[in-house]
C-alpha cells in the first residue's frame, strides 16, 4: 500500500483548511425519507435514494421556496439528478483511489475534524459529539466523510494540472471577443417630465403647449424638481420626476437615445414620443468605460487557465466513467 502523501501533501493540508460551512451542512442536511432504495450501481457500490436527497436537500429547500406544482416538480428532478451525477462521479474519483493503493493518513482526518470543533463549536467537543448524535451521525461516520472529500480534492487536483502558461495570442482574441466583460454598466442619473398628449378633453395641442410653457420655465431658470412635482403626470412626480440611476434597456428606445447621448446638466428640448411629451435632464453619469487589455491580462489569463482545468477535469471523469460499469434506477 502506497501512502497518498508525495504529491499530495500540500494539496491535502490545503483541503483541511477549507472553510466549513459547505461541507458541514452537506454531512447534516438530511431530509427524512419514508422510502429509500438503489439509485445507482457504480462497479458495484451502490448509491441509495438516501444519499441523493441528503446532497440535494438545501437546493431543493430553496426550491420548494421559489415554485409549485409542476414547475417544482421539473425543477427538484433536475437537482437530484445533479446531485446522482455528482454522487456517481465521487464513487468513480474513490475506486480510482483505490485501484492505485494510495492512502491519506488518518492524522489529516483528524487534524480536519479538529478544525471543525476548533472554528464551529468554540473547541467544545462534547457539542460536536451531542450535534453528531442529534442527525443520526457517529462519529466514524463523520470521519469516513471527511476523509472522502480529502480524497476526491486530492484526486481531481492530482489530475488537473495547470502549471502551463497561456499564449498571449489566446489572451488577445479572448479580450477582443469580449470587450463586453470589461466594460463597466452605463448608468445615468436622470429626472423627467412628462405630460399627457390627450386629456380628458381630448385637446393635444393644448397639452404641447403646456409642455412648451414647462420647458420654458425651465430655460428661464426654473427648478426641474420642483417644476416636475408640480407639471409632470407619470409616477415619479412625486419624487420630483426622479428616475434615479438607471442602465440601459430601461426607456423606450427613442427616449434611451435621447437620455444617454445628452451631455450631464443639460435639460432636453420636448420629446414627442407615443403620444405624450417628454423633458429629460440628466443629472449625472456613470461607467461605460472598457479597461485595457492591459489592465485585464492577468484576469484573462486566469480565466482562461480556470476554463483549461475544468475541460482536463471533464475529459478525466469522462474516461473513468466510460471504463466504470455505472446502471442507474
Amino acid at each position: 500500500m502506497r501512502t497518498f502523501v508525495r504529491p499530495f501533501t500540500a494539496v491535502s493540508l490545503a483541503v483541511c483548511a477549507l472553510v466549513l460551512l459547505p461541507i458541514y451542512c452537506d454531512a447534516f442536511a438530511q431530509e427524512p425519507q419514508v422510502v429509500d432504495g438503489m439509485a445507482a450501481i457504480v462497479n458495484g457500490d451502490v448509491i441509495t435514494f438516501s444519499q441523493v436527497r441528503q446532497l440535494s436537500a438545501p437546493r431543493e429547500k430553496l426550491l420548494r421556496s421559489q415554485f409549485t406544482g409542476q414547475d417544482l416538480e421539473n425543477k427538484l428532478k433536475e437537482v437530484r439528478q445533479l446531485a446522482l451525477k455528482d454522487l456517481i462521479d465521487r464513487r468513480l474519483i474513490i475506486q480510482a483511489f483505490k485501484k492505485e493503493s494510495y492512502q491519506i493518513p488518518d492524522h489529516i482526518v483528524d487534524q480536519r475534524v479538529h478544525d471543525i470543533i476548533r472554528e464551529s463549536f468554540g473547541g467544545d467537543r462534547n457539542t460536536f459529539v451531542k450535534t453528531l448524535e442529534a442527525q443520526n451521525y457517529s462519529l466514524g461516520e463523520f470521519k469516513e466523510k471527511e476523509m472522502e472529500r480529502i480524497i476526491v480534492q486530492a484526486m481531481r487536483s492530482h489530475n488537473v494540472k495547470t502549471n502551463y502558461i497561456i499564449s498571449p495570442t489566446k489572451i488577445e482574441d479572448f479580450y477582443r471577443k469580449h470587450r463586453d466583460l470589461f466594460t463597466t454598466k452605463e448608468e445615468i442619473k436622470l429626472r423627467m417630465i412628462m405630460i399627457s398628449g390627450q386629456k380628458d378633453t381630448g385637446n393635444a395641442q393644448a397639452q404641447k403647449s403646456l409642455a412648451e410653457e414647462v420647458l420654458g420655465k425651465l430655460a428661464s431658470g426654473g427648478e426641474f424638481e420642483q417644476t416636475a412635482q408640480i407639471y409632470s403626470e407619470d409616477s415619479t412626480k412625486d419624487n420630483g420626476g426622479d428616475w434615479g440611476w438607471i442602465g440601459r434597456n430601461t426607456l423606450a428606445a427613442q427616449l434611451e437615445k435621447f437620455a444617454f447621448n445628452m451631455p450631464v446638466g443639460r435639460i432636453s428640448n420636448i420629446i414627442d414620443y407615443s403620444g405624450n411629451y417628454y423633458i429629460l435632464k440628466v443629472e449625472d453619469k456613470r461607467g461605460g468605460t472598457t479597461r485595457s487589455l492591459a489592465e485585464a491580462r492577468a484576469d484573462i489569463e486566469k480565466k482562461l487557465i480556470q476554463d483549461e482545468a475544468q475541460q482536463i477535469q471533464e475529459r478525466w471523469i469522462a474516461s473513468l466513467r466510460q471504463k466504470a460499469y455505472i446502471r442507474t434506477f
